[in-house]
């Protein structure tokens, strides 16, 4: 079996409220027993907010840190789940359940290497 990431882009700023949230989370937590019950699951994570983070970088043999995500954009990863699965097909399958679950983000699918 190959193993895949499921990664769940969000838009920057606050989290929806509750009444959204809540049947989103449910929906996730449901997905994900699913997954288990296949066989497929690895490990899932949420992330901090993109602001939080921070960034280590080489510069002129000196490794800098800076505050805040690599990249500035409308959009950052908020979570992944790593599975297994025979083929990008069946990736892909897990993958719109995902979609379903988290009603209308963005997931990106990619195989590990090797």
């Amino acid at each position: 079996m190959k193993q895949y990431v499921l990664t769940m882009f969000q838009p920057d700023g606050d989290p929806p409220g509750p009444e959204v949230l809540g049947p989103v989370m449910r929906d996730l937590h449901a997905l994900e027993e699913e997954m288990k019950a296949a066989g497929a699951w690895v490990f899932s994570g949420a992330l901090r907010p993109a602001g939080q983070a921070a960034v280590t970088r080489l510069r002129e043999g000196e490794v800098l840190t800076v505050d805040g995500p690599y990249t500035e954009g409308k959009e950052h990863i908020g979570g992944f789940t790593v599975i297994r699965a025979r083929d990008m097909d069946a990736a892909l399958e897990w993958a719109r359940k995902m979609a379903r679950a988290v009603a209308l983000l963005p997931i990106e699918v990619r195989e590990f290497q090797g």
